[in-house]
């Protein structure tokens, strides 16, 4: 009956984090909620999970630090990562992507941005990426009704290129800190899969777009005061984005996780702007120091994915995830192509995070085979759990974010984009195969 009571929690937590903008009420309430609702049910018995085990109660309280370090590590790598990307976007060190994105055709506008923002998010992240490319993208094309077929490609390629890096989605970064995947073969398997995803949709929706565009006038991306000189923007650019590339090169030379080699590129770069910004005089001026720009971090996300995990790692303590992963294979005859297949569909639908979270308990790692590390399964769950949430505009976050800045309707994407987007993914997957043979 525990057991029934602590899903039920789970399961009635995630129904109303999925209806989020029907209830109103913030999912990382909820998922705080669910966290500790389901521990909390979890120790009214550990005896029960701890069967002949002389200190039930202790045992317990070891699984839960235990699960709450293996959070830790992504928690702490999401905010060095969040911080870092902010203190180069609000020092100016974004200017150039709308140097490079300048063209009066709409087509050659269409491909410069898919291919900018693809690649973007793989080293950044597709949220932040599809924010910035949608502020870019204002001030290239002032009228709406002419950016939506730009919106719709800038959150299919920000959920491509997120899919085959390991620091350019939530979930391979989860995928990545668990050691499910490694960064040299996850692109090494995953970039054309996910370059197809993007390019098929690419080359559909060009044929909506004819002629010219009135090339609009506009400063830069950022408004703040711009404290720094040109070159000192250059530097903090090279320094945040080519530190997020470094930061697979520093597991593989240490052997620290990833979210140490994070926070070692967010402490050169605060090193590295203190330094920049000491020589003026009134201390208000530097706007955008990091210990200021600390206090911009979404603090709502990384609760949301403290409790979201947390909960699931509970999931995973009492053997239902398990149970489920072996229901999974039986239903599926053992086809991961199927199983991680349905997996992408369904995160169009809802959170990805969970989704990848729950398989994470469910499937433990094998020493050889498709579930081993840079196994079939792991790095197609990669791929569909990445770029399935393209299919519907609430499936990813950066959908919901494109969505809420851009008013695009649920119906509109639906319509026109959903098939399109649909036909990526399906043609990513078949290329994933089609590797396999080779």
């Amino acid at each position: 009956m525990l057991t029934i009571a602590i899903v039920a929690v789970f399961l009635t937590g995630y129904a109303c984090i999925a209806l989020e903008s029907v209830i109103k009420v913030n999912k990382a309430a909820i998922a705080l909620f669910m966290f500790v609702a389901c521990w909390t049910l979890f120790m009214m018995a550990p005896g029960v999970y701890f069967p002949g085990t002389h200190d039930a109660v202790g045992a317990a309280l070891d699984a839960i630090e235990g699960c709450l370090g293996e959070t830790a590590t992504t928690l702490f790598f999401l905010m060095g990562a969040m911080t870092i990307v902010e203190v180069v976007d609000q020092n100016g060190g974004f200017n150039f992507v709308r140097d490079l994105l300048g063209t009066t055709s709409k087509r050659t506008l269409l491909w410069r941005i898919a291919l900018m923002t693809f690649f973007l998010s793989a080293i950044l992240d597709n949220l932040t990426t599809s924010i910035v490319l949608i502020m870019v993208l204002r001030k290239l094309v002032p009228l709406r009704r002419d950016r939506l077929i730009y919106d719709a490609i800038i959150v299919i390629a920000a959920n491509s290129g997120g899919a085959f890096s390991p620091i350019g989605d939530v979930t391979t970064i989860m995928l990545w800190n668990g050691g499910m995947i490694t960064a040299a073969r996850s692109i090494a398997w995953l970039l054309v899969p996910s370059l197809l995803s993007m390019l098929i949709p690419a080359f559909l929706l060009q044929f909506g777009l004819k002629g010219t565009l009135q090339q609009a006038g506009g400063s830069s991306i950022v408004t703040s005061e711009q404290e720094l000189k040109a070159w000192e923007r250059k530097t903090v650019f090279v320094l945040g984005v080519g530190g997020l590339i470094f930061v697979p090169i520093f597991r593989y030379l240490t052997d620290l996780p990833p979210f140490m080699g994070i926070l070692f590129v967010l402490a050169m770069l605060w090193i590295t702007t203190e330094l920049f910004y000491a020589h003026l005089k009134v201390e208000e001026k530097a706007s955008n120091r990091v210990a200021r720009l600390l206090s911009h971090i979404d603090m709502a996300t990384i609760l949301f994915f403290l409790g979201i995990l947390m909960a699931v790692n509970c999931l995973k303590q009492i053997g239902v995830l398990t149970a489920l992963g072996e229901w999974l294979d039986s239903v599926s005859g053992g086809n991961h192509y199927l199983v991680t297949g349905f997996i992408g569909i369904v995160s169009s639908i809802v959170d990805n995070v969970p989704l990848v979270a729950g398989c994470m308990g469910m499937y433990p790692l094998a020493a050889a085979g498709d579930m081993a590390v840079d196994g079939t399964f792991w790095q197609l769950l990669a791929y569909c759990a990445g770029t399935g949430g393209s299919i519907l505009i609430i499936g990813s976050a950066a959908g919901v974010v494109v969505m809420g800045l851009e008013d695009i309707s649920f119906g509109w994407y639906l319509k026109r984009i959903t098939p399109i987007a649909l036909a990526g993914y399906l043609a990513g997957i078949l290329g994933y195969w089609l590797q396999s043979l080779l």
